[in-house]
Order: C-alpha cells, then sequence, then structure tokens
C-alpha cells in the first residue's frame, strides 16, 4: 500500500523468511559489525538502513511480522516508489539478510559434530546477514586492504558523502552506498582526492567499471568455479578477497578458503588447532554448505 505525504512516499513490504529465522540474531550480528558501524540503526527489535536502487534512495525500516513468519518493511523517499523500485528493494533486502537461506543440510550435518551443533544450538535461526550489496563488499574489499579498520570506514564514509544519498527516517540521517553507476562517474582523480590514497582509487575506478558489465544474477546463482574467475578479474582483487565477496557479498556458500582466522574460529570450536587437512575434512562434511559452517564458526567462537 503506498501513501504520500509532504511528497514522501511509503510503501510496505511482507519479506518472507524460510524458517527456522531468528532476527533478533541478525540484529545482534548487525550490532557486532565493525564494517557497518554507523550505516544502520538496530534496536532490540528493529532494524533502519538506507539502500539506493532504480537511482532511488530510500530508507527501509525492517520489524518481526506482526502476522506470519518473516519480516515487515516500510521503505520511504522523498519521491515516488515505483513497483519496479519496491520489488529490487525486497529483492535486495531479503538478499541481505539471508532470508530465503535453507539452514537444514547445515543443522542436519551438525548432528554429527558435537562440537560444532553446541555452536548451531547458540545460533539456531541465524541467517547469514552479508553486506547490503555486493557492490559494496567489492569496495570495501578493496578499502580495508592493509589499513586500519578505522582508517578504511573513513574512506568509505568519505566516498558514500561525496555521491550524497542522504535520507532522513524518524530524525536520523541515514546515507546509502552509492550504486556503481555513480562511483563510476567520478575519475580517478576525483577517487583519490576522496580516500587519499592514489593506488586503492586506481583499483576502485577499474573494478566499479568493470562491475558495470557483471550480471549480478550471474554472480548469484551461476557455476561458482565461473563466478570466481570473473571476480578474479577485477582490479584489486585476490584471492582472498574473492572468497570473501563470493559469501559474504554474494551468499555463495559452496566452497571456503583456509586462513588464520578461520583457523583461530575452528581452534575455538573444537578445542585444538586445526590445521588445513583437518579443516578441508571438517569442511567436507558439511558439502554446499561449507561457507555457512564457517561463518558459523566464526560467529560463534
Amino acid at each position: 500500500m503506498d501513501t504520500t505525504h509532504r511528497r514522501r512516499a511509503a510503501v510496505s513490504l511482507h519479506l518472507p523468511a524460510r524458517q527456522p529465522f531468528d532476527f533478533a540474531a541478525s540484529l545482534a550480528f548487525i550490532g557486532s559489525f565493525p564494517a557497518m558501524t554507523g550505516q544502520q540503526g538496530t534496536s532490540g527489535t528493529a532494524l533502519t538502513l538506507a539502500l539506493r536502487e532504480n537511482a532511488t534512495t530510500m530508507a527501509a525500516r525492517l520489524t518481526s511480522a506482526t502476522e506470519g513468519s518473516g519480516l515487515d518493511c516500510e521503505l520511504t523517499a522523498d519521491g515516488p516508489i515505483d513497483g519496479p523500485t519496491a520489488r529490487a528493494a525486497a529483492d535486495r533486502l531479503g538478499h541481505y539478510l539471508g532470508l530465503d537461506d535453507d539452514l537444514s543440510p547445515l543443522y542436519a550435518a551438525a548432528r554429527h559434530d558435537p562440537p560444532f551443533q553446541r555452536v548451531v544450538d547458540r545460533l539456531y535461526g541465524y541467517h547469514q546477514v552479508k553486506f547490503p550489496s555486493p557492490f559494496e563488499l567489492l569496495c570495501w574489499a578493496i578499502l580495508c586492504q592493509r589499513v586500519p579498520m578505522p582508517v578504511a570506514r573513513t574512506m568509505k564514509r568519505a566516498l558514500v558523502e561525496a555521491v550524497g544519498n542522504r535520507i532522513e527516517r524518524d530524525g536520523r540521517v541515514l546515507w546509502a552506498f552509492p550504486e556503481a553507476a555513480q562511483l563510476a562517474a567520478l575519475d580517478e582523480d576525483e577517487l583519490a582526492a576522496l580516500i587519499g590514497n592514489r593506488r586503492k582509487a586506481a583499483f576502485l575506478y577499474g573494478a566499479t567499471r568493470r562491475w558495470l558489465d557483471l550480471d549480478e544474477g550471474f554472480l548469484r546463482t551461476g557455476d561458482h568455479g565461473a563466478v570466481r574467475a570473473r571476480v578474479l578479474e577485477l582490479p584489486g582483487i585476490g584471492p582472498w578477497s574473492a572468497s570473501f565477496l563470493l559469501i559474504r557479498g554474494l551468499g555463495r556458500m559452496e566452497h571456503i578458503g583456509y586462513d588464520r582466522e578461520q583457523a583461530r574460529a575452528a581452534a575455538r570450536i573444537y578445542g585444538h588447532p586445526v590445521d588445513e587437512p583437518e579443516f578441508r575434512r571438517l569442511a567436507d562434511g558439511y558439502r554446499e554448505s561449507q561457507g555457512y559452517w564457517a561463518h558459523y564458526l566464526r560467529v560463534g567462537s
């Protein structure tokens, strides 16, 4: 249902979620996720954020559904929100919060893995929260390489505010991360002036333009190897960043890489150091859900 008041449009949506789903677990994760600090508003029961789809900046407020499962969402904007834009926003938010993720294979495999079953018991119903969009994660993967987290956040904020996707909701100013076409309008010198790092600006400049030629539908659902190969062609993206983008940006859970952070998380859960062969053996037990297994290890350890 659409209503208009002083030119502000509002659209109410219902976003279904595959059960089990625990929105409180999603909110807890978002509240502790350093890459998103200051971007979203969370309370015990609601999530508020800005997003941009089809050249429209919107504020979204999400709460547990009053009837049935899933979430209720109210979108607001300073101009009209047409049907395609509302549907694009619903798809973006559902993907961001993993609402359609099927946890049953993960949970079935966990029954044969007592240390991990204890993690499942604590996180039951938690669907992986990704970055709000894979393009945002692409940019973050470039910005956060080899710099402290506060520096990367400052660079990201400079990009966001320069583009100006600003909207107010409930007395708070919210900023939506730019669409790729918006960043593509900035040349390399402008990007370097904004973030203060010419090398990263060159990567952003090249990666943004190549992203415009990619089909997000293919990235979400295409052959994993082919998608990984395309991601690795993006400037500034190496093997670690590619895995980061595949899992945390696109929700591709079929494969997981081994690194020090994953090894530390596994050691905390399994109670002993986990070398790469053992990590691979454990991951193989989760088959197509091994990315979920690794994410649960990180969140639950």
